[in-house]
């Protein structure tokens, strides 16, 4: 049946290409129509010739040629055509006879397949009832697991337990896309947003409570964290004195010392944070991140951590600017413990949430808020620190500058500013430190009588003199003890010990490890400009008769012995070894005011001398014998020496009266040989010479008898030169600077 054949291309021959054009033409007409091909070009190209005439005949032509095998394929499928017709005529009895056998099958088929189709019937009604319980059921156990963790949602919000609850959200959306109920579709729709916005308003509100609360924390933590540093500083403090004693002991080569070993108390103070700690910290009661580590859970959980920590920043940089503020009410002396309190609690908090936050600030962003704060700071301390002229203000803020930075150093943060600051104003704190001293020592010396003091107690010697170490002996004296010094002494020490106390307060813990050549800068600007100064206008103009120079000349001794130990106690306190200070010992700072003292007191005496050397006018110089006894004068002038001594020797050191005998009696020996050269004596003969002689023999006497230091050279070579049988030899340069060393030549060449 399947006669169809395929087409076969057709290609001209060869030998056809020699035949005339037209019929070349044909060809390719009659080979483009059996193979299919487009005849477009065909038609363009004879009406482009303008002869279609001529392909409407190629075509006539072609088609003309191809009936007779048009007709012989329909006669060839004819015969095909007949056959199969046969063939089906012959099978029609064999269908027949299938047709009947099927549908006896059939009958027999629907008669056996109408119980079972009844209860095939049955058994999918059944199944489809089964399928539509079992979906109920699953159905139902979704619904009754998304309404467990709701109540579970609930139970937790109930107990403010948010990230449980968000959890529960969570679990809800992720488990269970599709919801059975929609009823239950549209509530789950529209809680779940309420809730999640519900559980961020409450969090806000309690992360916003805690910041409120975090400020008087602060404030508290920063106060017990700074009070934890200044113990920590007594405690050096009071372990440097120990040392300081036992130096002392060692230098005075006792060895009797009794040592022992102590337990430092390194209980710190409950709640204070410890930077140096590791772990989770020493935690503050009431010093609770809690809310704002939940808070900060809870929005990560709810995928808001970057705005939170926005958020967290922008508040406590408010906070922090805040805290800046100075109330112009209060003066600053009584606001800046508060004031650098609240700053220091405030980064102690900041650096526990940079370590134990998980990343809620970073590190720069502290650091931005700290270099904020060192130049808040110091911008606030240059203000009143200019403002300030009164040194123990200046001392006070300066120590708790101080005990700031100790304390914020132990949490790494830098405090070089704040030095900087505190050093810069050095010098203006020791000018009012001088200025306070300056007022101090005026009303020492104003207020003292220049009399001895008197001392009924031990406590009260200690307190004047041992305290300085001004004593002359390591001998307890008897009570009651008349010091050899005035009030000025005790009180003028007190004045020096507490400025350099107050200087080493000041220049200590200021980041200068070695301050001791500051401190004794400032010293000696002290003891010269202030003390020596003040001490020099009392004796040029406040001091009235013997008794107040001697008691002044013998203070200034004194002093001599106290200036050695203010720079002790200053290297003691600057930490400096006490060899080094030995080894460096320079002039007597109060040079001046000792000098004018002796002076002054060398002056009032030779004016009482004076009183008594007018006598000598009564000397017969022309005396029939020389008087036996002496000149009336000389023996006025020993008994006032001899009072003199007697009451100077309970007041003066021995050096302090050598110094003021040797100008008394070399004044008394100009003196008496001014009388000699005076114009009243017109001569004299030798009896007048011996009673001379006689007069400088008891000075003599009395001199030796004080000390042998003490000699009246001048007066007893004057008396052998004039006694000199061969006065000639005086006229020898060689004897005369041998046995005439203290004469005056002219003067003797005079008188004789």
């Amino acid at each position: 049946m399947n006669s169809t054949k395929s087409r076969r291309k057709i290609v001209p021959s060869a030998s056809d290409n020699g035949d005339s054009a037209e019929k070349q033409e044909l060809l390719l007409l009659s080979s483009a129509i059996c193979n299919g091909e487009d005849l477009g070009s065909f038609v363009r190209k004879v009406f482009a010739s303008g002869k279609p005439e001529t392909l409407l005949q190629h075509l006539k032509h072609f088609s003309k040629s191809k009936e007779s095998e048009i007709e012989d394929v329909c006669r060839a499928h004819y015969q095909d055509f007949i056959m199969a017709v046969d063939d089906l005529r012959s099978l029609l009895s064999d269908v027949d006879s299938l047709k009947s056998s099927l549908s006896n099958s059939n009958s027999k088929l629907q008669n056996v397949a109408v119980p079972l189709l009844t209860s095939l019937d049955a058994f999918v009604e059944a199944k489809t009832k089964c399928s539509n319980i079992a979906l109920a059921i699953h159905s139902l156990n979704t619904c009754v697991q998304i309404m467990d963790l709701c109540a579970r949602a609930n139970f937790h919000l109930s107990q403010n337990n948010f990230y449980m609850a968000l959890k529960s959200l969570d679990s809800i959306e992720s488990n269970f896309h599709e919801t059975p109920s929609s009823t239950l579709k549209r509530m789950l729709e529209k809680q779940i947003p309420s809730i999640r916005v519900h559980i961020e308003r409450k969090v806000s509100k309690e992360f916003g409570d805690w910041l409120v609360e975090i400020r008087t924390v602060s404030r508290n933590l920063g106060q017990l964290a700074i009070g934890q540093a200044s113990a920590a500083r007594q405690r050096e403090e009071e372990l440097r004195i120990k040392q300081r004693q036992a130096e002392e002991q060692s230098r005075l080569s006792l060895r009797d010392c009794v040592y022992a070993l102590e337990e430092e108390d390194d209980d710190e103070i409950d709640g204070v944070v410890d930077g140096s700690n590791s772990g989770n910290g020493n935690g503050i009661s009431g010093f609770d991140l809690t809310p704002l580590y939940r808070a900060y859970h809870i929005h990560q959980t709810l995928g808001l951590q970057d705005r939170f920590k926005q958020y967290y920043f922008e508040n406590r940089k408010l906070q922090l600017t805040s805290d800046f503020q100075v109330s112009s009410m209060t003066p600053f002396l009584e606001s800046h413990q508060t004031f650098f309190a609240q700053i220091a609690g405030f980064f102690i908090v900041e650096d526990r949430v940079l370590r134990t936050g998980g990343g809620l600030i970073s590190k720069i962003e502290v650091e931005n808020l700290w270099d904020t704060a060192v130049s808040k700071m110091c911008s606030v301390l240059e203000d009143q620190f200019s403002r300030m002229q009164t040194a123990n203000h200046l001392l006070l803020i300066k120590d708790y500058v101080s005990l700031l930075g100790v304390t914020l150093r132990r949490f790494g943060y830098p405090i070089d500013a704040l030095l900087d600051v505190l050093s810069k104003h050095r010098d203006k704190y020791h000018e009012l430190l001088l200025s306070d001293c300056r007022k101090q020592v005026a009303e020492a010396l104003s207020a003292d009588k220049f009399e001895q003091m008197y001392m009924k107690k031990e406590y009260e010697y200690s307190m004047n003199v041992l305290s300085f170490q001004i004593q002359t002996s390591n001998i307890m004296p008897a009570f009651p003890y008349v010091a050899p010094f005035s009030s000025t002494v005790p009180d003028c020490c007190r004045i020096v010990r507490s400025f350099i106390e107050d200087s080493v307060s000041f220049m200590s813990y200021g980041g200068q490890l070695e301050f001791y050549d500051v401190v004794k800068k400032y010293l000696d600007r002290l003891l010269i400009e202030v003390l020596d100064g003040a001490l020099l206008k009392v004796i040029n103009g406040s001091l009235s008769g013997v008794t107040q120079a001697m008691q002044m000349a013998a203070n200034m001794a004194v002093f001599e012995r106290a200036c050695d130990f203010f720079f002790r106690h200053a290297a003691q306190l600057s930490g400096i070894p006490l060899r080094i200070v030995e080894r460096g010992r320079r002039q007597f700072p109060l040079i001046k005011a000792r000098d004018a003292a002796e002076e002054m007191l060398s002056g009032l005496l030779k004016q009482k001398v004076d009183g008594f050397l007018t006598l000598i006018e009564n000397v017969n110089w022309m005396a029939d014998e020389p008087p036996q006894g002496g000149n009336e004068y000389s023996n006025e002038v020993i008994i006032f020496l001899e009072t003199l001594v007697s009451t100077a020797q309970q007041v003066l050191p021995v050096q302090v009266l050598k110094r003021v005998l040797q100008e008394v009696l070399a004044h008394i020996s100009e003196m008496i040989v001014g009388a000699l050269l005076a114009e009243s004596v017109k001569r004299f003969n030798v009896n007048s010479i011996m009673g001379f002689d006689v007069d400088v023999r008891l000075l003599e006497a009395f001199a030796e008898s004080q000390s042998p230091l003490l000699s009246e050279a001048d007066a007893n070579q004057l008396k052998t030169g004039l006694l000199e049988s061969r006065q000639m030899n005086f006229l020898n340069p060689v004897i005369r600077e041998r046995s005439y060393y203290a004469l005056d030549y002219r003067k003797v060449v005079a008188i004789s």
